[in-house]
């Protein structure tokens, strides 16, 4: 299954009941976590999911609301067991933010690698592959190096046996057509998989996005998404230039964005510590986008493929 859990909701600094912006999905007994704010690894605990499985980091940018849990949640995921590397992926500057975070989580008992996104990977032309799970990137507006991602699994076409006895293909070549490889019969025949194989399926795909002013490189990169994740810092119309000012997004201008780029779902998340009740402001980010949620702490959606 494809799990996604919002760990925290909070922008700027931790509340009691609100921990700093985090994201985990899970996929294939591996995990993904998007950035790692303070407090990241308590709310992860709460939730319950395994810290062993986490694989791969991926940080929007450096700001301390988005880094600062790191070194905490490496020296848990030590603890865990894990021995395997994990690899962490970031714009520009990550190898010197790792440097310094690194500091004071040293004797892991597995290895840090760091990834730091080229200009191609940014721009979407480059996706990055980390096992089943497809990562791509854009850019965002927050004053400083910071992106969008999205995470996606895509699907193979279905296999027709059918059409592969009428086209008398041998059994033993029936897997390595499933998996999309040319085969060649000892009579020489050469068998393709679209001999056997129906149309392309919808995959599954979910886009994150904060900090940031609204920006058509993230409408793109979220288009078709099953579910939007985007930062709503502010809900009252009052705060906009509030928000244009430290160039963030209000729950209007995140709603708009899921319109246009034709999502299934949006949260909202990132919220100001002067904003108590979000809830307050739904109505009118529904008003523009109807199928909107206030995210919510350890908020979780299990996502599964359309029935064909």
């Amino acid at each position: 299954m494809f799990d996604v859990c919002l760990l925290g909701t909070s922008g700027m600094l931790p509340l009691p009941n609100r921990w700093l912006t985090s994201c985990l999905i899970r996929y294939g007994g591996t995990s993904l976590l998007i950035d790692c704010g303070e407090g990241t690894q308590i709310t992860m605990r709460m939730q319950g999911w395994s810290f062993k499985d986490i694989d791969t980091i991926l940080f929007t940018h450096y700001h301390a609301d988005h880094v600062a849990g790191l070194p905490g949640l490496l020296l848990t995921i030590g603890n865990s067991g894990r021995t395997e590397p994990i690899t962490i992926i970031g714009p520009k500057g990550l190898k010197r933010v790792l440097d310094g975070l690194l500091q004071i989580a040293r004797g892991l008992p597995f290895q840090v690698l760091y990834r730091e996104l080229t200009a191609e990977e940014i721009d979407g032309q480059l996706p990055i592959e980390r096992g089943p799970l497809i990562i791509k990137s854009c850019r965002c507006d927050h004053g400083v190096p910071c992106v969008g991602y999205s995470v996606q699994i895509s699907r193979k076409p279905r296999f027709d046996p059918d059409r592969a006895k009428a086209a008398n293909i041998p059994l033993p070549y029936w897997h390595c057509l499933q998996n999309g490889e040319t085969v060649r019969g000892e009579d020489g025949t050469v068998f393709t998989p679209d001999m056997v194989l129906g149309g392309a399926r919808r995959g599954l795909k979910v886009t994150y996005a904060t900090d940031s002013r609204p920006k058509d490189t993230i409408v793109s990169l979220a288009k078709g998404s099953d579910l939007f994740i985007c930062e709503g810092m502010y809900g009252a119309k009052d705060k906009q230039e509030k928000v244009k000012e430290h160039k963030h997004m209000s729950f209007q201008e995140a709603a708009a964005m899921a319109k246009a780029a034709g999502v299934s779902e949006l949260w909202l998340t990132h919220f100001s510590p002067a904003m108590p009740q979000p809830k307050d402001y739904l109505p009118e980010a529904a008003a523009i986008f109807a199928n909107t949620r206030i995210g919510r702490d350890r908020q979780t959606r299990e996502l599964t493929f359309e029935e064909d």
